[in-house]
């Protein structure tokens, strides 16, 4: 058994939990409102800033040459393709670049990034790994579940599920989930329990996020 099969206990009600909520319910069926899911758009471009920022430090805190290369390369697709292609499917709900910028993270965002740059910045290179892979590994599986349940007619929302279900997307999701089990295979009693402590953690803040768009989350004060 892997040690991702050992994180499937933990993640399974985690992933339920998300695709039952009303937000992916109603993105799935088409139905979903494009208030909240501009939200979550606005949202999802602070993150990625920030989730850049944690592969500039996996590439960093690599232990070999080729998983560097990979992280920085990670980085350099993000900061580039990925962010444009976000600018780009923003502008399909009338979000442009100047409202992007002006996003400010709300207090799950806020939250979430803070917990992945700091694991990402004081752990160890595992620590990292176990805190980065709910991203991949919830997307990709969420995505997967929509798609089984057929296609929404709105083709915005058909593209999210389409990116997070392709090849590519799924390919990385592979390599991040056989990263960790490298990784976890060398690790002490202790280094296991805590990548197990990041994950759940990390998988956690992944439903608030979802949560945190539908209720379009500000703060208080």
């Amino acid at each position: 058994m892997t040690f991702t099969d050992e994180l499937e206990p933990i993640a399974r009600p985690i992933w339920d939990a998300i695709v039952d909520h009303p937000m992916v319910t109603q993105l799935g069926k088409g139905t979903l409102d494009v208030k909240p899911f501009r939200y979550w758009v606005r949202q999802d471009y602070v993150y990625l800033q920030e989730y850049s920022r944690v592969f500039a430090l996996g590439a960093s805190k690599a232990p070999d040459l080729e998983r560097m290369t990979t992280f920085a390369e990670l980085l350099e697709s993000t900061l580039t393709t990925e962010m444009e292609l976000h600018r780009d499917y923003a502008a399909s709900f009338d979000i442009d670049e100047s409202e992007l910028a002006a996003t400010e993270p709300s207090p799950t965002t806020q939250a979430y990034t803070d917990f992945l740059v700091r694991t990402a910045a004081t752990g160890e290179f595992g620590e990292l790994v176990a805190a980065l892979l709910p991203c991949m590994w919830g997307f990709h599986e969420t995505a997967t579940r929509l798609a089984e349940r057929g296609s929404p007619e709105d083709d915005r929302y058909a593209d999210w599920i389409e990116m997070y279900t392709g090849e590519e997307f799924a390919e990385l999701t592979r390599w991040t989930k056989d990263l960790m089990d490298t990784v976890a295979a060398d690790a002490t009693e202790t280094q296991r329990n805590r990548y197990v402590d990041l994950f759940r953690t990390s998988a956690r803040y992944e439903y608030r996020f979802w949560d945190a768009a539908w209720r379009e989350e500000e703060w208080s004060v």
